[in-house]
């Protein structure tokens, strides 16, 4: 159906596709598949909106339009040109450039559809089981935010800027330039930097350069942005990422960047979450990965907290500390059977990730998947192990003053110790101590409300019988008085509730 629809729907499908916070795996896994390849737009259409936000006709302001696309997407298309750079001193140079052009009307398209979804996600968060679930407006929200960003083609050309400037003292990255004097808000105009795709390996080999060096660059270009940028290509397929072999200077080749539409960003409050996470790990502190948790805004307000700690203990004792070689010994059924029930714990718990975060969970699994295509034999963990340190030795920007904060943290937990025993303790004397079991629990309220509501149908039945049998009889108030209890029962067995426990 996004297919047929296209446009945003086929956005919205990309969007809930990494959504697995929130949808099964066989939704999510059937929406994986949509890919942003849609029917060329007529170029009559195409070079009409150009014009109109040029100012000018193609053929003045372009030497040579290819009027086949290289590349249509749901939003927009992209044309192969030529150009003429005026040089004060020297005579023209030509350089090859491609035009990203949007789609004609696609913000009124756009605006139409939201309009839409917001109806339906106001109707799903009437539903109980949905608006506990997941915070269906939120979520449209960011998804809004985010695809009015990507049709915003001036805002690409400085987030490619920002990507340049970023890795201007880096050698061996490429990013192509804009050409501003041929760019608008529904234009864009690039260098044309395009070369061998990243997942092409034949022909990466055929032009000598080496696939694990490629694999490896890739990574380290990545855990920069993340890590020390805050700035991050967030879209990482292959129609993005170019080996050009042919480049100049001591790297020998180049690792070519394009398509800025959607970029991620990591906060100050992110990257304490993400180093909140790695030390939970680092130390088998299931309680330290919830806290984590909080600190990335992943948790929804009525989150059972310790049943997520609980359920973080449990991975820690089945997985923690296996190497690699031993991860892989594991067998695949087991793993398969351990991950589907995590998967399903994660599915009936309230996470829900912020927008920036799942671009960078995504574009992670995405990059390692590439650099295990280009390299097998790459190693995630060997690879990320001095960011990882970095992270555990930053504090405030001293590794004194979080080795400080952490013993602080220690001796008050210990010194807090004898308190709690004594509190359990005084429980157990009092036979206060209660297990908690959340599941059980919310099978009983469900088994409950059901025995509640079959008492006030069957009531409703009874007086509804009753006052039918009067009605024919001839008593007509007795029996208005019996279809009145008869209304009260109905109403009350279909607002009832759950008792609170």
């Amino acid at each position: 159906m996004a297919v047929q629809m296209g446009g945003v729907l086929i956005k919205m499908g990309q969007f809930l596709s990494a959504r697995a916070d929130v949808l099964p795996e066989e939704i999510t896994a059937e929406l994986s598949g949509l890919q942003d390849e849609v029917p060329p737009e007529d170029f009559n259409h195409i070079r009409k909106l150009a014009e109109a936000e040029l100012g000018a006709p193609l053929d003045e302001k372009y030497d040579g339009f290819n009027e086949e696309p290289l590349a249509a997407a749901s939003l927009g298309q992209v044309h192969r040109a030529r150009l003429q750079v005026n040089h004060a001193e020297t005579s023209p140079d030509w350089i090859d450039v491609v035009v990203k052009i949007q789609r004609p009307d696609i913000e009124m398209i756009i605006a139409t559809d939201l309009a839409a979804l917001r109806t339906v996600s106001n109707w799903l968060m009437r539903y109980k089981p949905i608006s506990r679930r997941a915070d269906i407006p939120a979520l449209l929200s960011e998804f809004s935010r985010v695809l009015y960003e990507e049709i915003d083609y001036l805002a690409e050309g400085r987030n490619a800027e920002t990507f340049a400037e970023n890795f201007k003292d880096t050698p061996g990255v490429q990013v192509p330039g804009v050409l501003w004097t041929h760019t608008t808000k529904r234009v864009l105009t690039l260098e044309d930097v395009y070369a061998i795709k990243v997942t092409d390996y034949d022909q990466i080999t055929a032009a000598g350069v080496p696939r694990p060096e490629v694999a490896k660059r890739l990574f380290d270009i990545y855990l920069k942005q993340i890590f020390e940028d805050g700035f991050f290509h967030a879209d990482p397929h292959p129609g993005n990422l170019f080996v050009n072999p042919n480049s100049a200077g001591e790297e020998g080749w180049q690792l070519t960047f394009v398509d800025f539409g959607m970029v991620g960003r990591v906060t100050p409050s992110v990257r304490a979450g993400i180093r909140e996470l790695v030390i939970g790990v680092g130390t088998k502190d299931a309680a330290r990965m919830v806290n984590s948790y909080q600190m990335l805004n992943i948790l929804l307000p009525y989150a059972d907290l310790e049943l997520i700690t609980q359920a973080e203990a449990k991975v820690f004792d089945r997985f923690w500390g296996k190497s690699m070689e031993e991860l892989r010994e594991i067998p695949l059924d087991e793993m398969h059977e351990f991950a589907k029930e995590y998967r399903e714990l994660a599915y009936t718990m309230p996470f829900q990730l912020p927008q920036d975060l799942i671009f960078l969970l995504r574009t992670i699994a995405i990059l390692s998947g590439m650099c295990t295509g280009l390299d097998p034999k790459f190693n995630v963990w060997e690879s990320i192990t001095p960011y990882a340190g970095k992270l555990l030795a930053e504090e405030d920007g001293s590794s004194w003053d979080f080795l400080v904060k952490e013993v602080g943290a220690i001796l008050q937990s210990l010194i807090a110790l004898p308190r709690q025993w004594e509190t359990a303790l005084g429980k157990i004397e009092r036979d206060e101590l209660g297990v908690r079991a959340p599941m059980i629990e919310l099978q009983v309220g469900k088994l409950e409300l059901t025995m509640r509501r079959i008492v006030f149908a069957l009531i409703f039945l009874a007086l509804l019988t009753s006052g039918v049998q009067l009605h024919l009889g001839g008593e007509i108030i007795f029996a208005r008085v019996l279809y009145g209890g008869a209304v009260v029962s109905l109403v009350a067995m279909i607002l009832a509730k759950p008792s609170q426990r």
